[in-house]
């Protein structure tokens, strides 16, 4: 039997109370195939929660009371607002998460205030909250089952990136959450949010809301996980800079890898692994554009163009140590990366030639008593203000032309290093950071119009 369909929404896909209605809609037309609607808190809600933390931390009490206040606020008007009651005759279960809610986080922003910090333990107590709000809101107003995720995403007690263990969900899942999404059937509960051995609340960090509809789907056997976001799928490049960008209709795993780790703001591939290893399909869509057009990412599948998407990433910099020792010298680049090790920098593009070599390194990063250290090496000349530009494609290598036709449409651009052939859907080129809007604009004028 077909399992259910796993729908993730995002926090501006649940922003407002017609946004919520608009989810509602979309479950009920997949009801027949039972669904699992996993919510982010509301848009803002989460950075709100950590701006009152930041604020108790720092002996402002009375600016984290605020805050929280100005929360438990905005949850009231839009339950008032969704469900049509006074906002001091709201349902139940709506005013007890709204108390509770105002109760909990209060006791933990007074003692963060008292001691002056915030523990990751209690951090997680107050990041999770929205969640649990968001989707109590819409399961009055919708009249399904609300699903506490704490009692089926059991992660270990790594407070602030838990990590999932994933034979527990699935047995916790099977006895708590299947038989809520039967065929015909719609459930809600929590992405982000889950709890260890202790029960103690744990969040999942980075993506975690997207990771949650993952290891669900993957416990659940899903059919499909539907991301719900506000962009029509993953785009050829970021609209921001190109307004022309595309969806890309399906995109390998490893291309989507590739894309996230070059900065493309893409639905990072390390959260939706779980379900991708299984085979489950995992499509991304624009709940505010139901029936446009969407990404599928599969595992095993690629687009088959030479270049599927642009990223960028930036500022990196870029450091080039060269000397006439590597001439024939043993160990010698093994002796440079282990100075970067000892330092903890993470190398990203490497090039070498016989009496140099050059990498990129984050240039948010301080690289000062680095440069020293290399400097016992060699000559080091460091580039600052850097932008990575990467044209990604699951055919790039195999199709003849493709560097020489980048390379003609940056002809106004000087680009400072080139890596190609690390993997065979990649290649990426350094640029100055100024360039690098003009570059991916230039590109995909050159691969996509």
């Amino acid at each position: 039997m077909r399992g259910p369909i796993i729908m993730k929404f995002g926090g501006t896909s649940v922003a407002d109370a017609e946004r919520l209605r608009g989810v509602a809609a979309l479950a009920k037309e997949r009801a027949e195939s039972g669904v699992l609607l996993v919510l982010s808190a509301f848009s803002g809600v989460t950075d709100l929660l950590f701006a009152a933390g930041r604020a108790a931390v720092a002996g402002k009490e009375a600016e984290a009371s605020e805050l929280l206040e100005r929360m438990i606020e905005r949850h009231r008007v839009t339950a008032s607002e969704l469900l049509g009651s006074p906002q001091d005759s709201l349902p139940p279960q709506v005013e007890a998460a709204l108390k509770t809610a105002a109760a909990d986080l209060g006791s933990v922003l007074k003692g963060s205030s008292l001691l002056r910090a915030l523990p990751d333990r209690s951090m997680d107590i107050l990041a999770g909250r929205g969640e649990l709000l968001s989707t109590t809101i819409l399961a009055a107003y919708m009249g399904i089952p609300w699903i506490d995720a704490r009692t089926a995403m059991r992660t270990d007690s790594r407070f602030g990136c838990a990590k999932p263990l994933t034979d527990e969900i699935k047995s916790l899942a099977a006895e708590k959450v299947r038989p809520l999404v039967a065929p015909g059937r719609i459930a809600v509960t929590q992405g982000y949010i889950g709890a260890d051995a202790s029960g103690a609340p744990t969040t999942l960090g980075r993506g975690g809301s997207d990771y949650s509809a993952s290891l669900f789907g993957a416990a659940l056997g899903a059919s499909e996980i539907q991301i719900w976001t506000d962009v029509e799928g993953v785009l050829t490049c970021d609209p921001r800079v190109v307004p022309q960008a595309k969806p890309i209709e399906l995109l390998g795993y490893d291309e989507a890898a590739e894309l996230a780790a070059f900065g493309a703001k893409v639905l990072h591939p390390a959260t939706i692994l779980p379900a991708v290893e299984l085979g489950i399909p995992v499509t991304v869509r624009n709940s505010m554009v139901p029936r446009g057009k969407f990404t599928t990412i599969s595992r095993g599948s690629a687009s088959g163009r030479p270049v599927t998407a642009l990223a960028s990433r930036a500022p990196v910099t870029v450091l080039t140590i060269s000397t006439p020792r590597m001439l024939g010298g043993a160990g010698f680049l093994a002796d440079i990366f282990a100075a970067f090790g000892r330092r903890g920098v993470s190398v990203d593009l490497v090039a070498t030639s016989e009496v140099s070599v050059s990498v990129t390194v984050d240039g948010k990063l301080e690289i000062g008593e680095l440069v020293k250290e290399l400097r016992e090496h060699g000559e080091v000349v460091v580039d600052k203000d850097r932008a990575v530009v990467a044209l990604v494609g699951s055919s790039l290598l195999k199709t003849p032309g493709v560097p020489g036709k980048a390379l003609a449409a940056l002809e106004a651009i000087n680009v400072e290093m080139i890596s190609l052939g690390a993997n065979e859907i990649n290649l990426s080129l350094v640029v100055a950071k100024d360039k690098a809007a003009e570059a991916q604009r230039l590109l995909h004028a050159a691969f996509f119009e």
